[in-house]
Order: structure tokens, then C-alpha cells, then sequence
């Protein structure tokens, strides 16, 4: 098996993901999810994710399909395809598992998932984290981790553009 083949094997669909699950947790593995459209990949996502990762032992990234980003960013988002950005959050070694979802919002993912742990930058409050809910609701917590100044996809966007 290639390195690539094992980076590809982390890009799943809900049945495989539902099978790891299933083992991480007889494993007694604290599984961290976060979610997001991760389209021009940078340093913040890196330290976010690093962070998130810590929170636990497995973590699983939802990542936005090219339709999702499209409705929620607008035309012209993605820069990169669903493949490209899957493939590219698969390769960093801290992440167990990167799944695509088409809706608007992760909320039916986090239900199938139920996350020991659902974190989301500092831009958010826990008011706002889709599916805190359900993650409460299952004895887990939900965690903000700060924003890294200065990095940010649409800043880089804009840099690049002009």
C-alpha cells in the first residue's frame, strides 16, 4: 500500500465512518469532529486543526462539498475541488477521517457522529455551533479555539486576486 493509497483511505463515506466509529469507541477513543469548507488550506486551519486534534484521540473533519461552498461563499468558491481539499486534509497526519457533506450545515453528520468533542473557531459561540446541541445532549462538550490574526482564506483570496 502507497502513502497515497493510506491518505485516500482516510476520505470516507458515512457506512465505512460509521464502522471506524464503532471500533474507536470500543477502543474507548475520544473523537473530536470540526467541520468547514477548508478551501485554501493556511496556516490558521493548520494550528486550528493541531488544536482541535489535541482535544482527543481521533479526529474527524466534515468537509463541505463544491455545491455547499458554492451556496454558502457564493460564485467563484471553491478555489479547489472537493478531491483536491479531501485529499489535502487527509494527508495531515493528525486527522483519522475527512467526510463530505452536501448540506448546508453539518447538523446530520453530528447526529450520525455524535462527537465526544465538536469544536469550531473563536469566530463562533457555543450558541451558534450547529449541533452543540446534540453533543451536549450525549454528555459531550463543545470548544472554541482562537482564531489565528492575521490568516484567513477570503484574506488570501484577496491578496491573490489583486
Amino acid at each position: 500500500m502507497t502513502t497515497l493509497d493510506v491518505t485516500q483511505g482516510k476520505i470516507l463515506d458515512q457506512a465505512i465512518l460509521s464502522n471506524r466509529l464503532a471500533m474507536w469507541r470500543f477502543q474507548m477513543r475520544k473523537i473530536v469532529f470540526t467541520n468547514g469548507c477548508f478551501d485554501v488550506l493556511h496556516r490558521g486551519h493548520i494550528e486550528y486543526l493541531s488544536k482541535a486534534r489535541d482535544l482527543g484521540d481521533m479526529l474527524i473533519i466534515g468537509l463541505n462539498t463544491d455545491d455547499s461552498v458554492k451556496r454558502i461563499k457564493g460564485e467563484g468558491r471553491p478555489v479547489q475541488d472537493q478531491a483536491s481539499r479531501a485529499l489535502i486534509l487527509a494527508s495531515l497526519r493528525f486527522v483519522e477521517a475527512v467526510i463530505l457533506f452536501d448540506e448546508d450545515t453539518p447538523y446530520d453528520l453530528i447526529s450520525m457522529i455524535k462527537p465526544d468533542v465538536l469544536v469550531k473557531g473563536g469566530d463562533y459561540s457555543e450558541e451558534t455551533i450547529v449541533g452543540a446541541d446534540i453533543v451536549k445532549e450525549n454528555g459531550g462538550e463543545v470548544v472554541t479555539i482562537p482564531l489565528v490574526e492575521g490568516y484567513s482564506t477570503s484574506g488570501l483570496i484577496k491578496v491573490l486576486g489583486s
